[in-house]
């Protein structure tokens, strides 16, 4: 295993598409959905296990999850959680981990991945992250995993790619373009172009070629942290984060960096992945009955002239539905959401107002 590989985990985010399962004191990342005894952020620690050493595994987070980070993931040491003051975005976590890895081994070579992914080809996956990694530590390029799509999914952000590839690698393509989620039409043509993939948001490069993207594109943020860097892996770290977070713009890596540079490539991958964004990932996700229903736990869940739901209730719970088709039911906390399923993007638009209403109490 190669001492110079390490891997960056983001796990700040408070999965409000979730409610109410996924709430502020316990998002998305720190959940077993799938009933199957690991939680995300757990099954995302391990898969980096066969990719580095665990001492270069390291967790970025907002400082309220670390105690459930230690947990969760118990031989984890503080130095590896890195504890964010307030939320900013990727840009600035992005910066924050890869200058505090750099400062430990400045030979490194780092594998930026969301906490809250699912991946169905463990080897597929291990087989794209190694050939990745391997391509930026020997290349000046920063590295970004595309998805083959299968379906004209708006739900996902798209990356073009050109056929001018790297050097080393041929699989490897230069990328032309960044999309956000398109409407339906522009990723029917996305799909039948054939050189547009599904961005991943999982980020390869060496550390060497991050900080001087960062100096480059966003070299207001980049000062910002470098002003510390001797602090950082020392006890004045968490004085020096705290200031720093303050002083950032909340921007992400791919509109900060990635959208901007002009040696970023992508890799072609196939891994049975999925971002778990939305309910409907769930429910794509999940063993369904034979009219459609998927439902965790089952046990105590009868349903009557129902199909197509996703349904998801304490185990605890005696639930009886009838007559039911194509909807989201969901309780957690003495909090209850049923929405048909093709609105359930308007979850976060619930959110909101349960909050104008009450406060934070449900939030």
């Amino acid at each position: 295993m190669n001492k110079n590989f390490y891997a960056l985990i983001m796990a700040g985010g408070v999965g409000s598409r979730f409610w109410p399962v996924s709430r502020t004191e316990h998002p998305k990342q720190f959940i077993d959905f799938f009933g199957v005894g690991k939680t995300l952020i757990q099954s995302t620690y391990e898969r980096f296990l066969s990719i580095c050493p665990p001492e270069n595994i390291f967790i970025v987070t907002n400082e309220i999850y670390s105690d459930l980070i230690k947990s969760q993931i118990p031989e984890i040491t503080d130095n590896q959680i890195l504890a964010e003051p307030l939320l900013r975005n990727t840009a600035p976590c992005i910066a924050y981990g890869c200058l505090k890895i750099a400062e430990l081994n400045p030979n490194a070579t780092i594998v930026v991945a969301p906490s809250d992914h699912t991946i169905a080809d463990l080897e597929g996956f291990n087989k794209s992250i190694e050939q990745a990694l391997k391509a930026a530590s020997e290349n000046d390029c920063l590295v970004t995993l595309g998805i083959k799509p299968n379906r004209p999914d708006t739900g996902y952000g798209y990356i073009q790619h050109t056929d001018h590839v790297l050097n080393t690698d041929k699989d490897l393509h230069k990328v032309k373009t960044f999309t956000e989620k398109p409407n339906l039409e522009l990723a029917k043509s996305f799909l039948q172009s054939g050189d547009f993939l599904w961005n991943a948001g999982i980020f390869i490069w060496s550390a060497k070629a991050i900080l001087k993207s960062f100096e480059k594109h966003l070299p207001d943020m980049y000062e910002i942290f470098n002003s510390g860097r001797n602090d950082l892996n020392t006890k004045r770290e968490k004085a020096f984060i705290n200031n720093a977070y303050f002083q950032c713009t909340n921007i992400s890596i791919d509109f900060g960096i990635m959208e901007k540079a002009d040696n970023v490539y992508v890799l072609p991958a196939d891994f049975g992945w999925s971002d778990l964004g939305t309910w409907a990932s769930i429910y794509e996700m999940t063993d369904k009955d034979y009219v459609g229903n998927a439902v965790i736990p089952s046990e105590q869940v009868i349903m009557f002239d129902s199909s197509n739901c996703m349904v998801n209730v304490p185990k605890d719970k005696l639930v009886i539905l009838n007559g039911l088709h194509d909807f989201i039911v969901v309780e957690n906390n003495n909090m209850l959401l049923i929405c048909p399923r093709d609105e359930e993007q308007r979850v976060k638009e619930f959110v909101a107002e349960v909050k104008s209403r009450y406060g934070t109490k449900y939030i």
